[in-house]
């Protein structure tokens, strides 16, 4: 993920849904939960939330399983825990929404980005974003360390040995304990 201005909106392409999706729906909203890693000294919390309308697309994907992810499972209304990677602690600082679906990643086609892929082409991309809106920033990161502790995420992908997925799946039970962590570490 790297802070840039929002591509050309390109028209999403139709690709198939995965056959067994990594999260299941909540029962009452439809809503599914993911974790999306960021390095916060290349784009935080703080700089989705000054982007225009705190809203900015989620880039710098290359890798397969996560792109599937970005392509074919996440959708507008899912609920993203904003993960800083590479930090010290490494921390959830806050939440996002999905604001739109996955649709090619323009990066991939400009030879002057980082994200170019000399491979990919406009009628066959390769990699996917969404686009993300600010929701909350937590007053205090909720440290990896201490996410070890939750009972309630003792199955967590984050918390798998060996688990570096930069986009993960987050169950309903696990989105809950989260939020309400740092929203109490927020609160007082």
């Amino acid at each position: 993920m790297s802070p840039r201005p929002s591509p050309p909106k390109t028209p999403p392409t139709k690709a198939p849904r995965a056959s067994a999706p990594p999260t299941k729906p909540t029962a009452t909203t439809g809503t599914r939960f993911w974790l999306l890693k960021s390095e916060p000294e290349v784009f935080s919390i703080d700089h989705l939330a000054a982007a225009p309308k705190q809203t900015t697309f989620w880039n710098g994907v290359r890798n397969y399983q996560a792109r599937n992810l970005l392509r074919d499972d996440i959708q507008v209304g899912d609920g993203v825990l904003f993960y800083h990677s590479n930090a010290n602690p490494p921390a959830v600082a806050g939440l996002a929404t999905v604001v739109r679906a996955g649709y090619p990643d323009a990066t991939q086609f400009d030879p002057k980005s980082e994200g170019y892929d000399p491979d990919a082409k406009p009628d066959a991309p390769r990699w996917f974003v969404v686009d993300v809106r600010f929701a909350e920033r937590f007053a205090q990161p909720i440290p990896l360390d201490h996410l070890r502790t939750m009972p309630a995420l003792a199955e967590m992908v984050l918390l798998r040995k060996g688990s570096r997925l930069s986009v993960q799946p987050v169950t309903a039970t696990e989105w809950k304990a989260i939020v309400e962590m740092g929203r109490r570490r927020t609160s007082g």
